[in-house]
């Protein structure tokens, strides 16, 4: 085979990816100048304009040099390692610290043949530097997200938006007497705990964690149901951090032997602001902080958003109508039930009912609803809100959780002289709630003639609608995950996650999967018969009520999550 001209001119990488015939010579001397222009890395530009594949070029370039490759998937981020090296570096030269072994430094790179970089960062480090190939688009994705990790542990926290050191922030009692800025000086911990409370708050998570080991003090931040690190500040400010948020959720600070809870009010605008549950824990190292965010957005994304199918929304919204019985929500904790409720209140909030709840605690403020916060070390409890309701004219009760026998028979009482009475059980599915309920020695036939509705729901996470790819998976493991055969012939196609820059690992957002379970007169007979979960489960089935099992392979066959996701928070 002749050789052109044009082949003679090339060498190194470009070389090998024109013999692999992963681009033409015509075009890759086309997008050498055109990189060239741009200022980018030819490697950046091939995989940006989609000219040539990033696992492939990695393949290439590892086997052109003899440099081992690396999956990028494959390791976590190490903070220590990330601040060995000059951030201007690793932003001009595109690579990342991967692992320090003695005086070795790995180094993920896209191009070996990038010696500027190598001579670089070997100068600034003084360590000797093992380039190790890297795909450049998960390259790109991990320095982003090491670089957002090194300025969260206390580097520039500069923000566009807000200014991060007097950011409005209040507790919960606002009568006690204000607690300025100056009794935490360290001006840089105020804007490192504002930036951790605003960053989660863009990115939609649901908890922040702040936790004291004996060598290091790690953030991590609870997105789409899945914990994941955020940032590791130095341990020694651990305790500074401690301060700072007891400060602001308005608790003790001398007091470090036993849990605390409070609450802190972040206003982002004059028409939005967020709260959040604060719980301090004491372990060995100091004290561990959990803070729920509350968003009130959050329970008036109306009912059609909540990804009940459209038989079971129509379930709930006929009993929602009914003037009186009970409709209970179950599931673990973080399931959704306080969002499944809130949405049925807001249904339910208007100028005719008087609503009333009591909670512990009332997460997100709803107007024209009274709201109370249960206390039982002042005796106001569960029990004794729902009595106290009963003598103020209610239309519509909720109830935060039914933990009790007392609170569950005022409950059912509630439910069977006209009011409409909502709540939450934990228990796994819709048939356990009823049996759950004798197991706390509610009489059987005030069930069957008290509760009307049952919901038992999870949350999965969402498919991003950019990246989600197709998967083939043999029919003999669909059958073995629950399809049936009609499923099956019916052609469906699954997917599964991918990952892109809009998304988390392939996911974004989540949704819910329901059992919405009425409860028939044929189930009420099986309770006051002393029948068992498994009877009524079975004549539920026999009623075409779909367990959450089915609920949630209806969302893989839709395209809205993954066969994993559902095993994940389903049993088979």
């Amino acid at each position: 085979m002749a050789v052109t001209a044009t082949q003679t001119t090339l060498a190194g990488l470009p070389r090998r990816l024109v013999q692999d015939g992963l681009i033409s010579e015509e075009k890759l001397v086309e997008a050498t100048d055109a990189a060239k222009k741009e200022k980018l890395p030819l490697v950046a530009y091939l995989v940006n304009e989609e000219l040539a594949e990033a696992r492939a070029i990695a393949v290439a370039a590892s086997h052109e040099f003899g440099v081992p490759l690396l999956d990028l998937d494959a390791i976590d981020i190490d903070i220590d390692v990330i601040r060995a090296v000059d951030q201007k570096l690793i932003n001009k030269h595109r690579v990342l610290p991967l692992v320090q072994r003695g005086q070795r430094l790995f180094l993920g790179i896209s191009d070996p043949t990038n010696l500027a970089a190598i001579d670089d960062i070997k100068f600034q480090t003084s360590l000797r530097i093992d380039p190790v190939v890297v795909e450049q688009d998960k390259l790109e994705e991990r320095i982003a997200k090491a670089i957002e990790a090194v300025d969260t542990t206390m580097g520039d926290l500069a923000d566009d938006d807000f200014d991060l050191e007097n950011l409005d922030v209040t507790g919960d009692d606002d009568d006690e007497e204000d607690i300025h800025k100056d009794d935490i000086e360290d001006a840089p911990v105020v804007r490192f705990v504002n930036k951790i409370l605003l960053d989660a708050i863009k990115r939609g998570a649901s908890d922040i964690h702040f936790e004291p080991y004996e060598k290091y003090f790690r953030v991590r931040t609870r997105l789409d149901g899945v914990l994941s690190e955020v940032a590791q500040p130095p341990v020694v400010l651990a305790n500074k951090v401690c301060a700072r948020l007891k400060v602001m959720s308005r608790m003790d600070i001398a007091e470090r032997r036993v849990p605390q809870d409070g609450r802190i009010k972040m206003r982002l605008s004059k028409n939005r602001a967020i709260d959040f549950r604060v719980n301090t824990c004491p372990t060995l190292f100091g004290e561990k902080i959990v803070l729920r965010i509350l968003d009130p957005s959050s329970a008036k994304l109306g009912i059609e958003m909540l990804g009940y199918e459209d038989h079971q929304r129509g379930l709930y919204e006929k009993h929602l109508s009914k003037p009186y019985g009970m409709i209970l929500v179950t599931g673990p904790t973080g399931s959704g039930k306080t969002v499944s409720l809130y949405t049925g209140l807001n249904i339910l909030n208007t100028d005719d009912r008087n609503i009333s709840t009591a909670e512990d605690p009332a997460e997100i403020n709803l107007p024209g609803i009274n709201q109370v916060n249960v206390n039982p070390k002042v005796g106001l409890t569960f029990a004794s809100s729902l009595k106290a309701f009963l003598r103020q004219d209610p239309d519509v009760i909720m109830v935060g959780e039914i933990r009790d026998l007392e609170t569950a028979e005022i409950a059912i009482k509630a439910a069977q002289t006209g009011h409409l009475v909502l709540s939450t059980l934990h228990t796994n599915d819709a048939p356990r709630t009823l049996t759950r309920l004798v197991d706390m020695g509610v009489k059987p036939y005030a069930i069957a003639t008290s509760v009307s509705l049952i919901i038992a729901q999870r949350l999965a996470r969402r498919l991003c609608d950019n990246c989600k790819e197709v998967r083939d998976i043999p029919r003999e493991a669909l059958e073995k995950e629950g399809f049936t055969a009609a499923d099956l012939d019916e052609g469906m196609t699954i997917f599964g996650p991918k990952g892109c820059k809009s998304c988390n690992d392939g996911y974004k957002g989540r949704v819910g999967v329901f059992q919405v379970m009425e409860v028939s007169e044929a189930m009420g007979r099986i309770i006051m018969e002393g029948g068992n979960a498994m009877q009524i489960a079975d004549q539920a089935a026999q009623e075409g009520v779909i367990d959450l099992r089915q609920a949630g392979l209806n969302k893989v066959k839709d395209g809205v999550t993954s066969l994993e996701e559902i095993n994940r928070v389903t049993i088979e």
